[in-house]
């Protein structure tokens, strides 16, 4: 098949109906007692805490005398996010309950500091439904509610659990987009996953699975089986590789066509779906105050209990996205900890995030700027038109943990360039402290003998200088280019730990001692160093916690363990290659300090047309 065009199977618009017409009660989360998948904790769900118990996905059973509570990551209700963003100012926890004997169950609240107390209590006798209520009224700056379980004197069963709220005349239709390129397996299972939940499936309009790459997802057994389970309601379009941001506009571009009144929810290829998260991203958006973009939070997935960030913000000034909100946890076991604060975000990545078809209509598609930073400029984009993000706790998916990639990687071209973009598209960039930023992080980078990495930044300052026709391709050819110059530095090459280019029996592992206070005048120092040959000679093993720049930089060559921890990388000084970066970098410092405020006005001037449906027609190969 020719992947230089756009190819589409099953492609005439999905049956996404104009509204649902809602029931009486809308389900806002159900009770999930197993995991998805083994690896994942099922204390991530509900906790028992005495006795023994069996578990289903949707029900749970403890035996005579045991206990359990579903005060843990996806068994609480957000309550501070509810009150504070959404219409529903009361909540009913509904449940199918199995008594042997005695069963007690509770209603619990949280407050800002975490302190418990009983909102509602029912002691039953007998089998049969229940209903626990509490207003939302004391939650603004946060808490949450929870639920727990005693079966005295005999066995209890638990099922059908929801929480519910009076639900609104019309529930929206929603659309999934899943953007893919060479994960095929992930991606077929993240399909199927999705599939798995009858609920969920029946929730969803349509699913647009957009397949970048030369290993089809469609060639996938597991992509096989899973797609009659969809009836009409799976796309899968092929198009070139236009990157996250390529891939995920066209989901946008598809979904507003077929219905302009449909939200969608993006959702990354490689993730580990937890289906539960679609119901409570679309409950959630159907109940704001306004139309609002609603993310799922991240857990790692290498380390499926771990939270990667509460809630982030981007700060411009300092071209840094992902940043932590103030109070937000960040890298913390939701098994220890609950987040009982409301943090409220800049953003949310595309992981899995939820876009109202109000802000497809006002504020159009995403800048087609390939990868990273796509979806930060869309979400300022949009909150500048008045739409605001809200990163819901209690939603997730799993998604590779990001500090086991290696900083010195291709991508840093496209997080350089893009940066700098979005920062010119929505603040006013100082020139003179971005250029002083960038070359103490160059400064850096030289001194610990990362050629190929300063090569990559400075190719992406020297693409934005060009304006916004480096846009044109949608990023095809910046990509090739950033993959294929840094073949000719040595050291971003990884190799096997057991097998490198260089004796083992030389490498004498150094460890690196506390941070320096003074990090300009210990910079300085290295630099002078390593321009006159005063370091440490011979070969040097540094771990990946060591690799900082004012350690690797004492000597002259190092192996450093690729943050992957899959092999290693050799670093070497080479003076007459840092010199020359040196060189390039003040030339093309010096441009980017004097030629911004008119980059910022051109990339500006750019947005309509790069946004407009017709760009992205004619990135797609769309007549």
């Amino acid at each position: 098949m020719d992947q230089s065009a756009t190819h589409a199977v099953n492609t005439a618009p999905a049956a996404l109906r104009a509204e649902h017409r809602a029931p009486d009660r809308m389900v806002l989360q159900r009770g999930i007692f197993a995991s998805p998948a083994p690896k994942v904790s099922e204390d991530l769900y509900a906790v028992v805490v005495k006795g023994r118990a069996e578990r289903e996905r949707h029900a749970l059973r403890l035996e005579k005398n045991g206990a359990a509570h579903t005060n843990t990551y996806f068994g609480r209700f957000a309550a501070s996010y509810w009150q504070r963003w959404t219409t529903v100012t009361e909540v009913r926890a509904g449940m199918e309950l199995a008594v042997g004997r005695e069963a007690r169950v509770r209603l619990v609240a949280s407050d800002i500091a975490g302190h418990r107390r009983i909102i509602d209590t029912v002691r039953v006798t007998a089998s049969g439904p229940i209903t626990l209520t509490a207003p939302l009224d004391q939650y603004v700056d946060g808490g949450a509610l929870w639920l727990e379980f005693d079966a005295v004197g005999g066995e209890l069963g638990i099922s059908e659990l929801t929480w519910t709220t009076a639900a609104p005349e019309l529930v929206r239709p929603v659309a999934i987009a899943i953007c893919t390129f060479n994960r095929a397996e992930d991606c077929a299972n993240t399909v199927a996953a999705l599939a798995s939940d009858p609920t969920v499936l029946g929730l969803i309009d349509a699913v647009y699975v957009v397949d970048q790459g030369t290993d089809l997802v469609q060639d996938q057994p597991v992509y096989q089986r899973t797609a009659p389970s969809f009836g009409d309601k799976l796309r899968y379009l092929r198009q070139p590789n236009l990157g996250g941001a390529g891939g995920f506009t066209r989901g946008l571009y598809e979904v507003s066509a077929a219905n302009e009144h449909a939200d969608v929810i993006l959702m990354d290829d490689d993730i580990l779906c937890e289906p539960e998260t679609v119901l409570r991203l679309n409950a959630f958006a159907n109940l704001t105050v306004e139309p609002t973009l609603v993310g799922a939070q991240m857990l790692f997935l290498l380390n499926p209990d771990y939270l990667n960030v509460g809630a982030e913000e981007v700060h411009l000034d300092k071209l840094k996205h992902g940043q932590r909100v103030p109070k937000a946890l960040r890298n913390t076991s939701m098994l220890k900890r609950n987040q009982e604060r409301r943090v409220d975000a800049g953003y949310n990545a595309w992981w899995t995030c939820l876009i109202p078809a109000e802000v497809v209509a006002k504020i159009g598609l995403p800048v087609p700027i390939f990868f990273q930073w796509d979806d930060v400029e869309y979400g300022l984009r949009a909150r500048k038109a008045g739409f605001v993000t809200v990163t819901l706790p209690n939603a997730a998916v799993w998604h590779a943990d990001f500090y086991w990639k290696d900083y010195d990687d291709w991508a840093r071209y496209f997080s350089t360039r893009n940066s700098l973009i979005v920062g010119a598209l929505h603040t006013d960039l100082d020139g003179k402290a971005v250029t002083r930023k960038l070359f103490r992080e160059i400064a850096e980078h030289l001194v610990a003998m990362q050629y190929g990495l300063v090569h990559t930044t400075l190719q992406g300052i020297e693409d934005f200088l060009q304006g916004p026709k480096i846009l044109r391709d949608g990023g095809i050819a910046a990509l090739a280019a950033a993959r294929g110059a840094r073949a000719d530095y040595p050291e971003t090459v990884k190799h096997p730990a057991a097998t490198p280019p260089v004796v083992s029996a030389d490498i004498h592992l150094c460890r690196a001692g506390g941070e320096p206070s003074r990090t300009t005048l210990v910079l300085v120092k290295r630099a002078i160093a390593q321009w006159t040959g005063r370091t440490r000679h011979g070969l040097v093993g540094i771990t990946r916690e060591d690799a900082h720049w004012w350690h690797v930089s004492l000597f002259d060559h190092v192996v450093v363990t690729d943050a992957s921890q899959s092999g290693v990388r050799v670093r070497r000084r080479d003076k007459a290659r840092a010199r020359l970066l040196l060189l390039r970098t003040l030339r093309v410092l010096r441009r980017l300090r004097d030629e911004l405020p008119a980059l910022q006005r051109q990339y500006r001037a750019a947005v309509p047309e790069l946004t407009s449906r017709a760009n992205w027609e004619r990135l797609y190969g769309i007549d």
